[in-house]
């Protein structure tokens, strides 16, 4: 299979009174099928070229996977009165952000409640990624992230942690972080 090389379209790009010329800006439009192509085609010769090693990466992944802890979970820290942390399970692939309220130690705190199961919520995606997770300063609301198609741009969701339901909130295009305002109703 001979290496595909992707064609070379002219684009002046003027910024500031700074010209420069990008041949391949082109392959900025990801909807375009030109590009999907040339990126199939990338892939399909990255597949053959790298046939050979399959056994090896097969290998290097079991070993690496082998090595990471299933049931794991993150130190846990306090704000505004509650116990923080992330937990992973065996069967799972996504963390589980939770909180546990009260108590000077974290042994004594109240029954943990589950902020976002990731794993529940990337059911029927391909790809599911959590932005930067935001507690209102009143405890009561979490604004997230969600990106499901892997490009960094999110949509920020708003979840009410007293009954469990979203809020009628999709600010998409963010980066996936969220600031509260001392209100409880901005970010």
């Amino acid at each position: 299979m001979q290496q595909p090389k992707a064609k070379k379209i002219r684009k002046e790009l003027t910024i500031h009174g700074d010209t420069r010329i990008d041949d391949y800006f082109w392959l900025n439009q990801r909807e375009d099928q030109q590009v999907l192509d040339y990126l199939n085609q990338e892939n399909a010769y990255c597949k053959s070229v790298l046939k050979p090693t399959e056994p090896l990466q097969n290998e290097l992944y079991e070993e690496i996977v082998g090595r990471i802890k299933k049931d794991d979970e993150s130190v846990p820290y306090k704000k505004s009165g509650y116990w923080y942390y992330t937990r992973y399970i065996k069967e799972g692939e996504y963390p589980i952000h939770c909180r546990r309220a009260g108590g000077k130690t974290f042994k004594n705190s109240g029954d943990e409640e589950i902020l976002l199961d990731v794993n529940e919520l990337a059911k029927g995606h391909s790809y599911y990624a959590i932005g930067g997770l935001s507690i209102s300063p009143n405890n009561q609301f979490l604004a997230y992230g969600v990106d499901t198609v892997s490009r960094r741009i999110y949509t920020l969701k708003v979840k009410d942690l007293h009954t469990g339901n979203l809020l009628d909130v999709n600010i998409e295009q963010t980066t996936g972080g969220a600031t509260w305002a001392a209100d409880n109703q901005t970010i």
